[in-house]
């Protein structure tokens, strides 16, 4: 087992939260073990499994946030022109839970934006992947989220691609 009561994780979807529990609960007529995690506004259970590196990890730590950073000047990787294709393609980068996805995620959206339209559901992802790294990128480096949304809206607009 990965984590303990009171750690800090990141949930693949939902970001970052806090384990307050370790239980074992009934699904499907089997029992198995889960993590409760708090979120801001919401309280998930994450089986503890085979497949819990998928859906959990730690939070990145101020270095690998800061070596991280630097991933949002790197070349953006082309997005495929079609919004259907382009939303699989996006869902398939997110799919690992990593923090280095949500920084290739952020930047390619950015890019993407300079030179096509976006569809609502781009929108809604960057604003997802934004909040999400912004509460990590608040925790991680002890500053308020406000300070890491400035900085963050300030290292995508000096984006020249």
């Amino acid at each position: 087992m990965g984590f303990q009561i009171g750690d800090w994780v990141v949930h693949c979807t939902h970001g970052l939260g806090q384990v307050l529990a370790i239980e074992e609960r009934m699904n499907n007529n089997k029992t198995a073990l889960y993590y409760m995690v708090q979120l801001r506004d919401l309280t998930i259970w994450v089986p503890v499994d085979e497949n819990q590196n998928s859906r959990l990890r730690s939070p990145a730590s101020p270095e690998e946030f800061h070596r991280l950073l630097a991933t949002l000047s790197d070349s953006a990787e082309q997005l495929l022109d079609d919004r259907r294709q382009r939303n699989l393609q996006l869902l398939e980068m997110l799919k690992d839970g990593r923090i280095e996805s949500l920084f290739r995620v952020l930047r390619n959206l950015a890019a993407h934006r300079r030179h096509r339209t976006w569809s609502e559901y781009d929108s809604a992802l960057m604003n997802r992947v934004q909040k999400a790294l912004i509460r990590e990128w608040s925790f991680s480096l002890s500053i308020t989220p406000l300070d890491a949304e400035v900085e963050l809206q300030r290292l995508l607009s000096a984006r020249t691609n």
